[in-house]
Parts: structure tokens; C-alpha cells; sequence
């Protein structure tokens, strides 16, 4: 690790950020080990990591090399290859973009590239319309300021598979981090080899997501909107302006780019304090329901008023009230399916049941859900896809990109809760006729931080103890069965191996655990059915308290 350290302190000299960081911290052994214990993983996922200096940061270099393994794999898969650029507000997202395209360029590789930064549903479209054979999305989603990343998109506009993504992963490791060659981004905008993408392309995109709506609406819902200083602002105003929704009141302090997200830490709109500044806003100006959007404009979170107070919908309870809103308005096609991922809740089942609506379940992440359009649309059944949706505020009505899409999103809900209010109910409301019909359900997602090296074997050992100790029962409830995903699992989607192990419980309960594979963190998904939200409470807190004293 001193080797490395010191290699990097002669070679890394494009980035004067990261020549001060390598000075300032070369007295301290514990900060140059965990820079340089290992390389920033590279997966299906792409990278993502903390900004800095070191082999386990996201800078210049390592975007570079990542680019270079891509520009490789690429050139051995495609005549004509070129590759689409999108980037969010995060620090130095503009720079990774612009050093991932030079080092394309010099591979003789087209590249088209925002302007200025993008949502990333917008790249999953670019992909597909331009034709290309691969995107680039600079983006670390909703992670904090101090993360940002890399994702690879294929040429279906979907995140790249298991199996793509191991190719790109062998040429990477033959590459040596500081002999990566690139052209000067400014010569081959001149020369036309790298292009900036149109402005009509998003009026496209957005045009597109409108074509997804259910109904008009009839009366002008008041919205707060906050795009939490990221990418949604002229996506998301554009598709409420163009439904005539006009009564939209912006979140001022979260209105434009700050890769520093000073009034929000966490920019995460799974989490309270994102919406805090939106529902303060709501309060002045009595709206009726408050968006955000997360920085890189793929989730949105959502709280609406009921009683005089605002309640915050989560990702579940969205997807649930969004996907029987579809059902209920929508004509459906013949043989209609639905995908969501393992951790989403199963109520999903309970209204494709009175429906007559088909589930297929992946595993955890929106680019496994991309990947069932894809097989559709191959085997010529793309129409029968309605909706996808995951816990963690992902949701999908349409096919004209392969990644969750908040744009999309922001819009249906808006128009749903402008539907429900023309009945007299706000989307409580009927969250409320849904526990009623199918029985209460909630769900909860608790996790852990463990950051460094020691953090990883913390996470290994919880995962390893779960694995191998036969557990009987948590807190007192009858463990029924233990479904292991690094094993084989019979299923209707082909997953593949992955470290998540599901606990199904006596009395319709069950958790599942999995480390996260963005941040350094360990997650634990519970669900639950009881007579009454009392009861839920009790059942979600006993499991809390096994899970507590198991870390």
C-alpha cells in the first residue's frame, strides 16, 4: 500500500486536488491503507466509491482506466462502436465525464454527450435512440456528497449484465492506472468525433414519458417540488407543465446544482430529512403533495397532506397505490406482467391477483427489472409490460428507457393524486381502501454502516453467521424456511448468485438481508401482515430487536 501510495505521488499530477490530498496525508498510515487496499470494485453496477486520491477512490484515473477497459471491450464487439455521456451535479462529475469521453475518443470510438448535466434516465434513452453501443453515467444516485460513480449502460439502454460486465472487469486489470492515453476533449469537438447531444433529444424523452399518462387531470393539484440541487429541475417541471398542472411551488435552496447538497446531507429521498425543506414549504403555501427527486433524477419520494399534517408515502406504498392505479384505469394487454425485485413487497401479488396481472421477481437493482423488458421485447412481448417498481423509490410505467425513471414518476403520481382528489381521497386515502381489501402490510428497511476494512469483515461475518448457524427462530417467531440466493433457486425469472438470504416466518413474516452493493453498508428488508397497523408495528418491532442484537 506505501508502494502504491508513493507511485501515485510521482504519476498523479493532472488533478491538483489529488496531488494536495497525497501531501496531506502522508503521515497517515490508517488513510493511505484505506485508499489503497484495494481497486474500486468494478461490477454490473460500474464503480462508485468516495471522491479522492487512491486506487479505492473515484477520480480521474481510476474513471479513466474504467474507460479504457470499457473502450476495449467495445472495440472487440462492434464495427462502428460509440458511446453516450450523461453526468449529474456531484463534484467533479463534469471533469470524469469529459476525461471518459477523451479516452474513448482516442480509441476511435464516437461519443455523444449532454451538454449539461442530465438525469440518468435520459442516458438509458439517449443509448437507445442514438443507436450506441454503450453508455456512461457519472453519477453516485443518492449517496452522500463525498461518493460519486460510474454506471455502464449497454446498447438496450440497460445497465450491462453479470456477464458484460466481467468482460470489461478482465480488461481493466490487464491496464496499468497511469498509462492510460487520451485526446483533448476540445480538438475532437472541433473534429466531430466527440458530439453534443441535441436539446431536441430531451424535448423527446420528455414528450415520450407524457405519452405514458392515464388521465388528464381535472382540477390544478398544488405541488412542492424539490429536485434536491441535482438533475430533475427542467425534466420534471417540463412533464408537470405539459399535463397543466401551473400551482408548482419550487424548493428555492434545492432549486439549482450544489454537488456539496448543503441543505441536506443525505440527498436520499427514501429518507425524512430530504423532504424536510419541501414539507416546510407545503405548511406556507398549503399544497397538496411534495416531490423530490434524488440528485441524479431516478427516484422521487413523496409526502401528501392528510389531517392538517404531511405524510410521507414510502417507496413500497407508492409502487403498490401507482401499480393499481394503472390496473384499475389502464386497459390492460393480453398476458400483462409486472416486475419488481425480491425485497419489494408482496403485495404486489395480492392486486396482480384481482387482476389477472403476471410477477416476475429479480433480484435487487432496477437494472434486473431493464433486463425482463429486454427479454420481452426479444421475444416480441414488450406490450405486455405495465409497470416495474422497487422499494427503494424506483419506479417504470413504459419501455423508452431500461432504468428507473423518476420523470416518469413524478408525473403519475401527481396525476394520481389529482384523480383520487377529483373523488374526494388523498392517496392515504386509498392506500387506506388497499390495507382493507388485501389485509395491512408494512415494511421497513433497517441497516447498518461499517465503513473501511474492518466494515467489509463485519459484513462478512454477519452474512457468514446467518448462513451457517441453522437458525430456528428470531425473538421467539418460527423460522419456516431459509431461501440461500448464493444457491440456485427454482424461479420464474433466471437469477443469478447472489449473497442475499431471505427468513420466512411464521405468521405471514419474513426479512431478508443483503449487503449492499453501492455503499458500505448492511441491509435487512422485513415484511409483515397483521389485522391492524398496531399490529404490523408489533411484529416489525420484534424482528428489529432480533436484528439489533444480532449486529
Amino acid at each position: 500500500m506505501k508502494q502504491k501510495y508513493e507511485e501515485w505521488c510521482t504519476h498523479a499530477t493532472l488533478d491538483e486536488d489529488l496531488i494536495n490530498e497525497l501531501n496531506e496525508i502522508s503521515n497517515k498510515e490508517d488513510e493511505i491503507n484505506d485508499r489503497f487496499y484495494k481497486d474500486l470494485e468494478f461490477g454490473t453496477g460500474g464503480l462508485r466509491g468516495v471522491i479522492g486520491a487512491g486506487t479505492n477512490r473515484m477520480n480521474i484515473y481510476t474513471v479513466m482506466k474504467a474507460t479504457q477497459g470499457l473502450a476495449n471491450y467495445i472495440n472487440k464487439n462492434y464495427k462502428k462502436p460509440s458511446v453516450a455521456i450523461a453526468y449529474d451535479s456531484r463534484t467533479k462529475s463534469d471533469l470524469f465525464s469529459k476525461y471518459a469521453a477523451s479516452v474513448l475518443a482516442n480509441n476511435n470510438i464516437e461519443v455523444h454527450i449532454y451538454k449539461e448535466l442530465s438525469p440518468t434516465p435520459t442516458l438509458s434513452y439517449a443509448v437507445r435512440k442514438l443507436g450506441c453501443s454503450a453508455g456512461i453515467c457519472i453519477t453516485a444516485s443518492h449517496n452522500p456528497s463525498k461518493y460519486n460513480g460510474y454506471k455502464v449502460y449497454g446498447d438496450d439502454g440497460c445497465q450491462i449484465t453479470t456477464e458484460a460486465a466481467s468482460k470489461i472487469l478482465e480488461e481493466i486489470n490487464k491496464l496499468d492506472v497511469f498509462n492510460v492515453s487520451y485526446s483533448n476533449f476540445d480538438e475532437e469537438i472541433e473534429n466531430g468525433k466527440i458530439k453534443y447531444i441535441d436539446d431536441k433529444l430531451l424535448d423527446d424523452f420528455v414528450d415520450d414519458v407524457y405519452k405514458l399518462s392515464v388521465h388528464q387531470p381535472t382540477n390544478n393539484l398544488k405541488i412542492v417540488y424539490s429536485p434536491l440541487n441535482g438533475t430533475g429541475k427542467k425534466c420534471v417541471l417540463k412533464i408537470l407543465e405539459k399535463q397543466g398542472f401551473s400551482d408548482i411551488h419550487l424548493v428555492e435552496e434545492q432549486a439549482m446544482p450544489d454537488p456539496t447538497f448543503k441543505t441536506c446531507k443525505y440527498p436520499n429521498p427514501e429518507k425524512e430529512e430530504a423532504l424536510e425543506l419541501g414539507i416546510k414549504l407545503a405548511n406556507q403555501v398549503d399544497a397538496d403533495i411534495v416531490l423530490a427527486t434524488d440528485p441524479d433524477a431516478d427516484r422521487v419520494g413523496t409526502a401528501v397532506k392528510y389531517n392538517d399534517t404531511y405524510k410521507l408515502i414510502t417507496g413500497n406504498e407508492m409502487g403498490v397505490l401507482l401499480f393499481n392505479y394503472i390496473c384499475e384505469n389502464i386497459k390492460l394487454p393480453k398476458n400483462p406482467i409486472c416486475v419488481k425485485t425480491i425485497v419489494t413487497t408482496d403485495m404486489a401479488y395480492d392486486i396482480a391477483k384481482k387482476y389477472g396481472v403476471e410477477i416476475l421477481d429479480t433480484l435487487t437493482g432496477f437494472k434486473f427489472i431493464g433486463e425482463q423488458i429486454g427479454i420481452l421485447e426479444k421475444n416480441r412481448h414488450v406490450d405486455s409490460y405495465i409497470f416495474g417498481f422497487e422499494e427503494s423509490y424506483g419506479y417504470l410505467s413504459g419501455t423508452h428507457v431500461r432504468d428507473k425513471d423518476a420523470i416518469n414518476a413524478s408525473m403519475l403520481i401527481c396525476e394520481m393524486a389529482s384523480f383520487y382528489k377529483s373523488k374526494n381521497l388523498t392517496l392515504i386515502d386509498k392506500l387506506e381502501e388497499l390495507y382493507k381489501e388485501f389485509g395491512y402490510d408494512k415494511n421497513e428497511l433497517v441497516d447498518y454502516t461499517f465503513e473501511g476494512i474492518e466494515g467489509m469483515k463485519k459484513i462478512e461475518s454477519i452474512m457468514d453467521y446467518l448462513r451457517n448457524n441453522n437458525i430456528g427462530d428470531i425473538n421467539g417467531i418460527k423460522v419456516i424456511e431459509i431461501k440461500d440466493y448464493n444457491v440456485k433457486q427454482n424461479t420464474k425469472v433466471d437469477l443469478p448468485l447472489s449473497n442475499v438470504l431471505s427468513f420466512y416466518l411464521d405468521e405471514d413474516q419474513k426479512f431478508i438481508a443483503r449487503p449492499s452493493g453501492t455503499e458500505p453498508k448492511i441491509k435487512f428488508y422485513i415484511e409483515v401482515k397483521g389485522r391492524s397497523h398496531d399490529d404490523c408495528e408489533y411484529k416489525i418491532k420484534r424482528i428489529k430487536e432480533y436484528i439489533d442484537s444480532l449486529i
